[in-house]
Order: structure tokens, then C-alpha cells, then sequence
């Protein structure tokens, strides 16, 4: 059955063609920082938990150095013109919803769990041929440039993935238990908007502090969102969960914690103010979230 493994296999062997880059050009840091996500990609399920948490440290190790480098100033882009170059790049969303929708359907074929990521996959995959037909690049060209932009991004690449770890680490920590103990003193005894109040602006304000809704997640969801929306009030636990991430999504809008989000790109343009993404971002996130919240209410009630 096709699913995490398809996943999994293109990406590190992404990461070891990059590694192999680095280690070419005697990038030495960044190539051992791709080589060890190649690891984690290809033989993660064999060498346990503890060789997982050898190879993290390891990773922290590398990217506090300092010794990763960004690129050197790239030439400038052959111009394109037509609407040819908007076709890999629309190919892999539309590749996506297609394929989710056809492989749910067999499922003796596919993972039903992971059939969006299995789809987004081959969407680029299928995209990256169509590159090479229509625009016949040299073989290394698109590799090159990927590598270039992991580069450019650096160690912040694998924060999201860090980050949604530290909030499983965090549930299974009981933390969620007692946010619980905490709102559940706070919010007035059958206030449905209490609840929702206490989801929403949680999971925005948690993100802010952990840098990624993924991680902000597992403690609201397990402090309010499912013992007090869904089993108390009997709320639907699909739009509970997507609207909560879309709240923590506004959270993240707002923090320099993402840095993925709101440094890297402030740090790519040459912004001098750092924080400037983030001063442009929050007039949209605050109504956001307050829209978030009526919607959620809307919803429960």
C-alpha cells in the first residue's frame, strides 16, 4: 500500500542529492545538515528513538554553529513569457485534489490517511517532468536551484517539523490536562462562548509562544476543544479542529517565533526593520481571529 513510504523516499532522496551538493562544493555544514534529514526520511523507523534524538541534537548542533551558509548571488533567471509558466506550478494543487479525491477511492491502492500527501507528491513530481519538457533544462538544473533555496532558508526548514514534535511531547506530558484545569476555572459554569473564547485565542496565543499551530494543537485540543466542545457540547469534532487551527494560524501571523514565517522572509528581502513582516500582518490577523471565534461559536452553539 502506498503511503507514508512514497512520501518519505522522495523526500530523502531529495535531501541526500542536496547533501551530496553541499559536500561537492565543500559546504560542509549545510551538507551534513541535509545529510541528517536524508537520514531521518529514509531510516528513521530503523534506528529507534534514541538514534531520532541523537540525530536532532545533531541538527541543533549544526545549525547553532553558525557555519551554514547561504548561497552565492545566483545569475538572473532566464525571462519566461506565456502562460506555459503557470503550468507546473497550478499542476501540483490541481494534482492534489484530484488525486485525493481518486484515491480515497481505492483504497486496496492507497492509504486512505495519507491520500492528499500521496497525491501532492506525485503533483510534484509530475510537475518537475513537465519543467523539464517545456522549458529542457539541464538534468542537475532544478536540483541545483532546490538546493539553493533549502540554502537561503537554512536550518529554519525543519522547525515546523521540530515544533508540532514538541507539542506531541507536550500532550503526552499532561500539559493539555492541566490548560484543561486552568480555563475550566476561568470560563463561567454552561458559557458555550466561554469555551470557544478559551479555544480559540488558546490556540492563537500558544502558537505565538511555540511558533506553529501544529504545536499548539495537541495541548488546546486535549485542554478544551474536545472534552468541553465536543463531549460537553457536542459540537462537531471536523470544524472544531479546523477552525482551532485556523486561530493558531493567526497566532502565527503575529510571531517572531515562526521564524520560518515571519524572520526568513524579512531576512531574504533585506528588510531593515526585522519584525517588519510581522507589523504588516497584524491588521489582517486580528480581524481574522475575531472572525475565527464567531465562526466557532456559530458552529458549537
Amino acid at each position: 500500500m502506498i503511503g507514508l513510504n512514497l512520501i518519505y523516499a522522495v523526500a530523502g532522496a531529495m535531501f541526500a542529492i542536496f547533501a551530496a551538493l553541499g559536500i561537492a562544493e565543500r559546504r560542509w555544514a549545510n551538507g551534513a545538515f541535509h545529510a541528517l534529514i536524508a537520514v531521518s526520511f529514509l531510516l528513521g523507523d530503523r534506528i529507534g528513538d534514541i538514534g531520532n534524538g541523537c540525530l536532532v541534537l545533531a541538527l541543533v548542533a549544526i545549525a547553532a554553529s553558525g557555519r551554514m551558509r547561504r548561497r552565492a548571488a545566483a545569475p538572473a533567471p532566464v525571462e519566461r513569457s506565456g502562460w506555459s509558466v503557470f503550468v507546473p506550478a497550478l499542476v501540483i494543487p490541481a494534482t492534489a485534489l484530484l488525486g485525493t479525491l481518486v484515491f480515497k477511492q481505492v483504497p486496496a491502492l492507497v492509504d486512505p490517511k495519507q491520500a492528499t500527501l500521496v497525491a501532492l507528491t506525485c503533483g510534484v513530481l509530475i510537475a518537475l517532468v513537465l519543467c523539464y519538457v517545456l522549458y529542457r533544462p539541464t538534468p542537475a538544473a532544478p536540483l541545483i536551484a532546490g538546493r539553493g533555496l533549502m540554502d537561503d532558508i537554512g536550518w529554519v526548514a525543519v522547525l515546523p517539523q521540530m515544533l508540532a514534535s514538541l507539542g506531541a511531547v507536550f500532550a503526552l506530558a499532561g500539559v493539555g490536562d492541566v490548560v484543561g484545569g486552568l480555563v475550566g476555572q476561568a470560563i463561567p459554569g454552561g458559557s458555550v462562548f466561554g469555551a470557544v473564547l478559551a479555544y480559540a485565542l488558546g490556540m492563537a496565543l500558544f502558537t505565538m509562544v511555540m511558533g506553529n499551530a501544529f504545536a499548539a494543537f495537541p495541548v488546546m485540543a486535549a485542554a478544551v476543544g474536545i472534552p468541553l466542545l465536543v463531549h460537553h457540547y457536542g459540537a462537531n469534532p471536523a470544524p472544531v479542529a479546523a477552525i482551532g487551527m485556523l486561530a493558531g494560524f493567526c497566532g502565527t501571523l503575529m510571531t517572531p517565533m515562526a521564524a520560518n514565517f515571519n524572520l526568513m522572509p524579512a531576512a531574504l528581502l533585506e528588510l531593515k526593520d526585522r519584525n517588519g513582516v510581522i507589523r504588516a500582518q497584524v491588521p489582517t490577523a486580528l480581524p481574522l481571529l475575531a472572525f475565527n471565534i464567531l465562526l466557532l461559536w456559530w458552529v458549537v452553539r
